[in-house]
């Protein structure tokens, strides 16, 4: 059974049909980036934002492609854990101070993390992928379901070679799980080299930990640095399989059995 927070999340959107017609045909699948973002512009502004975690280049970069196109309608939101490391923090105040834009800040509900935290303790996510995913559920799926709860149309930084639970993204995609909103992968094709190679021709900021060997930040004590070489999201919840190593918010488990 859904949770009242699970629940919320699956609101429908007000995209037009035509729309989810245009997007099912995958006629955009092959457009650049810039393009894709101007159309999300285009069709969904105001109700259109990034979901940036500060924690990986891809959103840096899409920061900078939807602020160089049109700065005025440029939204960015992120969740706010509770356990993230400071060089987030210090990164989200560096893209305020480059851009000029508010990021928008979303917290888990304080009486859930309570809850959670009084029966399985801190470190819960340590102990099984039952747990681990509840504490994802309650400190980020649940404040998901809020940010987008105004919007019609998101975007992300999820490319195809990050991991193997993310080799079937779109550049567009009808986002199921959270209401049949429009969701936008504009670097989906994108190799990690031209994702590199974008933030150092544009000075763009990134997160620091990136420097010190972690290709993939989220939480503090679900990241760590891995060696050069490895999988990009090697570094996350790396006590896991490959397979599971996905958060909720681009993954639906309920749809997936897990009982969560």
């Amino acid at each position: 059974m859904k949770t009242v927070a699970q629940l919320e999340l699956v609101s429908h959107s007000r995209v037009p049909e035509e729309i989810l017609e245009q997007v099912r045909s995958g006629a955009m699948d092959g457009w650049p980036a810039e393009r894709l973002i101007e159309w999300g512009f285009e069709q969904f502004a105001p109700r259109i934002a990034l979901s940036a975690s500060f924690g990986s280049p891809e959103g840096m970069v899409i920061v900078d492609l939807m602020h160089r196109i049109d700065a005025s309608r440029t939204r960015v939101f992120t969740i706010d854990t509770g356990r993230l490391p400071q060089e987030t923090y210090n990164l989200m105040d560096r893209v305020r101070d480059r851009y000029g834009i508010e990021v928008e800040l979303y917290f888990p509900q304080p009486e859930q993390v309570q809850a959670m935290v009084r029966n399985h303790g801190l470190n819960l996510f340590y102990e099984t992928i039952e747990k681990r995913r509840l504490c994802c559920n309650v400190r980020k799926v649940e404040p998901l379901g809020r940010a987008l709860a105004n919007l019609d149309a998101w975007l992300s930084g999820l490319r195809t070679e990050q991991g193997v639970t993310r080799t079937d993204v779109r550049p567009v995609e009808i986002d199921h799980a959270h209401g049949d909103r429009i969701k936008l992968n504009p670097l989906a094709y994108w190799k990690q080299e031209e994702v590199w190679s974008y933030v150092q021709k544009n000075a763009v900021p990134v997160n620091v930990l990136h420097a010190k060997g972690y290709p993939s930040v989220g939480c503090a004590p679900c990241s760590r640095a891995v060696p050069e070489g490895e999988d990009e999201r090697s570094g996350r919840w790396w006590w896991e399989q490959a397979e599971s190593r996905e958060c909720g918010i681009h993954i639906d488990y309920e749809e997936q059995g897990s009982g969560i």
